[in-house]
């Protein structure tokens, strides 16, 4: 089985039935990625099996320390033995590292896990960033104020976006881009 089937068929069977719209979030980033494949080139699988797999952290069949991203790439790298890279995608996901700050699990983060090349880090961010909780596409701007709205802006969640957000902006920008000079801007997606 390849990566990205692999990859699906891991993410269902842990998101789909316990978190159905988180699953409907992952279906709908996983699309973004492929999207994407006219400037990711041999990245492209890489890039959609981590953009399926980005939330399961969240499923309560592998939650431990309420760190999505952390709880996620340890599954993955401890008992399902995933590409490395995708577990430092997944670990890494959407400026993962302001979030662990806010739960103090930075240094775990860090130590554990490398960043991925910018180019794919600021990819996956693009795509987890302009795709709404059931899937759909939206901007930057509207998934973090939709998020501060869903989590309350004096919550963990709250405040790491509201600083992650600059970021996130920034990355959507290059992504879209990277997109314009490889000519697919307004295309589909």
């Amino acid at each position: 089985m390849n990566l990205t089937d692999r990859a699906y068929g891991l993410a269902e069977s842990l998101l789909s039935e316990p978190l159905p719209r988180r699953w409907s979030h992952s279906l709908g980033v996983a699309e973004r990625a492929r999207s994407l494949r006219s400037i990711l080139g041999e990245d492209a699988a890489l890039m959609e099996a981590a953009a399926v797999l980005h939330d399961i952290g969240y499923s309560p069949r592998i939650a431990s320390t309420g760190f999505h991203p952390l709880d996620g790439a340890r599954f993955l790298r401890d008992q399902e033995a995933i590409d490395e890279r995708v577990v430092r995608l997944v670990a890494h996901h959407s400026c993962a590292l302001l979030e662990a700050e806010e739960r103090g699990f930075r240094e775990e983060l860090e130590t554990e896990f490398e960043l991925e090349r910018p180019e794919l880090v600021d990819a996956l961010l693009f795509c987890d960033m302009t795709t709404t909780p059931d899937g759909g596409c939206t901007s930057s701007a509207a998934r973090v104020a939709e998020i501060v709205d869903r989590y309350g802006p004096d919550t963990i969640v709250g405040r790491f976006i509201q600083r992650a957000a600059p970021e996130i902006h920034a990355a959507v920008q290059r992504v879209e881009g990277r997109l314009h000079e490889a000519g697919t801007v307004g295309q589909p997606m």
